[in-house]
């Protein structure tokens, strides 16, 4: 059943000991006065059986208190029960006495498995959010987004390693798996762990390992073909079968009927890097910096630098990719007025408040209309198309156009007419759009003479269109003609990198994540922006006036 704190004030108490030796507007101050009203012991009630079944669980106010403390500080579970065993801030943040044995770090996996089976498993970002919207700091009408890589809780595996280590968690989890490996696979002992041992200088023994590993998933995974399992034992399955394909290629002159394979060259599109944990990917921010990990999206008010939405995905794959998870913030936020002080909206009349380009209206209309800044990675025309159909402003870096020749003919060269459905070069000649939005010029480059700076294919030049490439070409000419509107996107865009790198970053070191899977790492990036966004209210004066949240600045 649900715990409760002890309203009486003992006599080691630390708060009554040392709670003025903690510095006031402190994280530490702030949750010794009102963790109770952040987190009230109601939200809380649903985990538990009812009153009188079972022995008393912690106090949730003290539990979530602690938990948002831990996601800011970048704790362990064992030095976050020692720092509430032994540190008297973390004494007084959680109301607990001097001496208390304080709690094992088990206790934090049980309250954070037990709340991510609930029905709000973000429920310490939901209560922070509360506070947020009540103060009414969010007001104004922009937002910026962005993305980082975070790195993984694991080592990255080479195709060795991680061909070992799937087979050996197919014979854990997979019944019967652990017999018929024994019976099939003769490549490798998989009951030892670690890489086989052979000459790794010669390629002969290399090649000839890879062989005989690939060969020896396959057999384990034609072995289970049509086997009714699981959810663990067919993810188990799938993870070998993926793994024995995504870095390997039949060798020289094996048409991969003969069992001889080798390592394929170059990295797989949306790699596995680790059979440990399957959804950590490799990533690349730029061509020289190689990631491996998660990537963690934000959107972020630039006036407060409050975070107010986040994302943890898989670092590849479309889905993943910063416009996608763009266009779910917009989702998440469209046609939602931000709350004044008080739970009210603004209503402010339009036409009393100037807007134009490079000043987003900061009034407030009706439908509340935000203005949304990004880098050119996020200047997609499926994005700039959703921010469009939801009534809200891009200030968004083009993209850089490509010329298939260097210093030549980009397609913003190219004059495209909507109505007509046509495409015209800049020597004049015009051709269809064809279904799929494809300008083929064909024969007309034979003889062109604007050619050598236009393409290098022998069939000519070929354009393919985005369907709103009106938007794309209309952003890039008020990109080039409108000085304001640059300096409205450097004055506001750049704000939400210091969100990213609060999030990302402590005490100077790069964050490395704790656990494995994205539904986990997600969980900790909510923690994570909740304590952040927590502690910038607490830096503006948050406060507590008749029942309310308020900011005193």
């Amino acid at each position: 059943m649900q715990g409760f704190e002890r309203m009486d004030r003992r006599p080691a108490d630390a708060e009554a000991l040392a709670g003025h030796l903690v510095p006031a507007g402190s994280m530490f101050a702030f949750l010794a006065a009102h963790r109770a009203e952040v987190f009230p012991d109601a939200e809380y009630a649903d985990l538990f059986a009812p009153p009188g079944v079972g022995r008393p669980s912690l106090p949730a106010t003290r539990m979530a208190a602690i938990m948002t403390l831990q996601a800011l500080h970048d704790y362990s579970d064992r030095e976050t029960a020692e720092a509430v065993r032994f540190d008297v801030r973390w004494m007084v943040a959680i109301g607990a006495a001097v001496g208390e044995p304080g709690f094992d770090p088990s206790s934090l996996v049980y309250w954070r498995r037990r709340i991510a089976a609930s029905k709000r498993p973000h429920r310490v970002n939901d209560a922070v959010k509360t506070v947020v919207e009540q103060t009414g700091i969010l007001r104004g009408r922009r937002r910026a987004v962005d993305s980082t890589i975070l790195a993984d809780a694991v080592a990255t595996q080479d195709t060795v390693t991680q061909l070992v280590s799937a087979v050996r968690r197919v014979a854990r989890e997979v019944p019967g798996a652990a017999e018929q490996v024994a019976a099939v696979c003769t490549g490798h002992d998989y009951s030892v762990p670690g890489k086989p041992k052979i000459d790794w200088d010669d390629p002969a023994a290399r090649d000839a390992l890879v062989s005989a590993l690939v060969n020896d998933a396959n057999a384990v995974v034609a072995a289970f073909a049509g086997a009714e399992l699981d959810e663990p034992a067919a993810s188990a399955l799938a993870l070998l079968a993926l793994v024995a394909g995504q870095d390997v290629e039949p060798a020289e002159g094996s048409d991969g009927t003969d069992g001889r394979w080798r390592i394929k060259q170059g990295v797989a599109e949306d790699r596995v890097v680790s059979a440990v944990d399957p959804d950590a990917r490799h990533t690349r921010k730029s061509p020289e910096a190689r990631r491996d990990g998660y990537r963690a999206h934000l959107a972020a008010c630039p006036e407060t630098g409050i975070i107010t939405d986040e994302k943890l995905t898989r670092a590849s794959g479309q889905d993943n990719s910063d416009p996608a998870v763009a266009e779910e913030f917009l989702a998440a936020g469209a046609g939602t007025p931000d709350t004044a002080p008080g739970g009210g909206t603004d209503s402010a009349d339009d036409s009393e408040r100037p807007g134009g380009a490079g000043e987003p209206d900061d009034s407030r209309p009706a439908g509340g209309s935000l203005t949304w800044y990004g880098d050119s990675a996020y200047g997609t025309g499926d994005l700039r198309d959703a921010i469009e159909r939801a009534g809200h402003q891009a200030v968004i870096k083009p993209k850089p156009l490509q010329a298939p020749v260097k210093g030549g003919l980009t397609a913003g060269d190219f004059t495209v007419s909507e109505q007509a459905g046509t495409v015209t070069c800049p020597a004049g000649h015009t051709v269809k759009l064809s279904r799929t939005r494809i300008a083929t010029f064909g024969v007309l480059c034979r003889d062109c003479p604007l050619r050598a700076r236009c393409t290098t294919s022998k069939t000519g030049r070929k354009l393919v269109l985005h369907r709103r490439d009106d938007l794309l070409r209309a952003a890039r000419a008020d990109w080039a003609a409108d000085p304001g509107l640059r300096q409205d996107y450097m004055t506001h865009r750049p704000n939400v990198e210091r969100a990213v790198a609060q999030v990302a970053t402590w005490r100077g070191r790069r964050l490395k994540l704790r656990y494995r899977g994205v539904t986990r790492n997600h969980a900790w990036l909510k923690r994570r922006t909740a304590a952040l966004n927590l502690r910038n209210l607490i830096g503006k004066g948050l406060a507590r006036r008749d029942g309310a949240w308020v900011l005193a600045t």
